[in-house]
């Protein structure tokens, strides 16, 4: 899939995206089995209401490590370096066309245990035939999605 440069040729992480974008947008209208695509978000005994299905993104050049993206937006940043800071492996997905999906950045949330994620405004687009594997986290809340 890594080389496969045909944008019609089917991509099933493509597809996963999909759902949970679409899951996700069912929660915030205005804007089975325990896999990626599960067809409902899922609640927590802490979370009545979740808004995200947060994921990692492994690409194919990046031997086994999670795919890791800035925080903050600021040009300097490079989290290409073990332990970089304003970095972060987690992302909630906001659109995806073809072969191509836009992601938000989330930040672990050290103050709350109810809302393990904070959403930044650091946004990015991915070639879905670079990424290779996708990981699902546990449905949760995000505040400030609906609203950004």
């Amino acid at each position: 899939m890594c080389n496969n440069t045909e944008t019609n040729s089917g991509n099933c992480i493509a597809e996963t995206l999909k759902v949970i974008q679409i899951l996700q947008q069912n929660v915030c209208p205005e804007s089975g089995l325990d896999s990626c695509d599960r067809p409902m978000l899922g609640g927590s005994p802490n979370c009545i209401v979740c808004n995200t299905r947060p994921i990692m993104l492994y690409t194919c050049a990046g031997n086994g490590t999670p795919f890791s993206m800035p925080t903050t937006k600021d040009a300097t940043t490079d989290c290409t370096a073990t332990g970089a800071e304003n970095c972060s492996t987690v992302f909630r997905v906001e659109k995806v066309d073809n072969n191509c999906a836009t992601f938000r950045v989330l930040v672990a949330n050290a103050d709350s245990t109810t809302e393990p994620y904070l959403a930044t405004t650091s946004f990015f687009t991915m070639n879905l035939n670079c990424c290779c594997a996708i990981r699902c986290l546990n449905d949760c809340f995000v505040d400030n999605i609906c609203n950004n």
